[in-house]
């Protein structure tokens, strides 16, 4: 049942979106550091028009960086009308682990309210973890809202684990995206900016996930491997958290840039 304020105005829900970012040394090399917080800084306009789309959700964006520890980059809920991105530099190790302990701590239920919608998580990343990884996850999918999230995982160049982002996801159907250019890095990000922005604050999200489940169902959109120029290209959709969804050979192979030229 949709939640409604007295007089009848229908009552938006949170949706916490949060960036979960290597910010490492070798985010410093090839430019890729810079092509992060390009890709990202261009995506928010986008973000902001789906919450304009969207009413029913109340899109709270921020952001943690990992590298020698890891911090809250942007530290509080921001409404995606009020956000504005601040770039980021590289340094140091690549403390996965830490990082993804960060965002467990306020998936708890406080700060995170009942009424929330699915939370999105995209991490990003170009390396091998250097801390406890395992640990990390552990204690984000001890949280209801860790399970519950849209967890999106976007490598970016050949020396990220791809096993690791993988058990990040946690759904064998939806893989993750290797970005091995700085034009295919944009297009990730913004199809984690928009379409699965779209998915998470559609009113099907809310209604889809009661009270007691360990996993969303969101339906998530799945970009082809070569989408058209600025859309976010789908041949099927994906219930996050869920181990069914786009029928075997409708997904197309999210790894495959061969129509990119690659860079890192």
């Amino acid at each position: 049942m949709e939640m409604k304020r007295p007089g009848g105005e229908l009552a938006s829900r949170p949706l916490h979106f949060i960036w979960i970012a290597d910010s490492s040394g070798s985010m410093g090399d090839d430019g890729k550091i810079q092509s992060l917080n390009t890709a990202i800084r261009e995506a928010v306009p986008h973000m902001k028009k789906v919450a304009e789309d969207n009413p029913n959700a109340q899109v709270l964006v921020r952001a943690v960086k990992f590298s020698s520890g890891a911090q809250w980059h942007i530290s509080q809920p921001t409404p995606v009308a009020d956000f504005a991105w601040a770039d980021l530099t590289a340094d140091g190790e690549t403390d996965m682990g830490k990082g993804l302990e960060l965002v467990a701590e306020q998936l708890k239920m406080p700060p995170m309210s009942d009424r929330a919608l699915p939370p999105v998580l995209v991490l990003v990343s170009d390396g091998q973890p250097t801390d406890d990884f395992e640990g990390g996850l552990k204690a984000l999918m001890e949280q209801p809202w860790g399970k519950k999230a849209v967890r999106i995982a976007i490598s970016i160049g050949q020396d990220a684990d791809p096993e690791v982002l993988q058990k990040f996801i946690g759904n064998s159907e939806l893989k993750p995206l290797a970005a091995n250019s700085p034009e295919a890095l944009v297009k990730h990000i913004k199809w984690a900016s928009t379409a699965v922005l779209k998915s998470a604050s559609s009113p099907a999200a809310g209604a889809e996930v009661p009270a007691g489940t360990d996993t969303a169902n969101v339906p998530i959109p799945i970009p082809t491997a070569a989408p058209a120029t600025g859309t976010a290209a789908q041949t099927g959709t994906q219930n996050a958290g869920a181990s069914t969804g786009t029928p075997a050979g409708t997904q197309g192979d999210p790894n495959d840039q061969n129509t990119i030229d690659d860079v890192w």
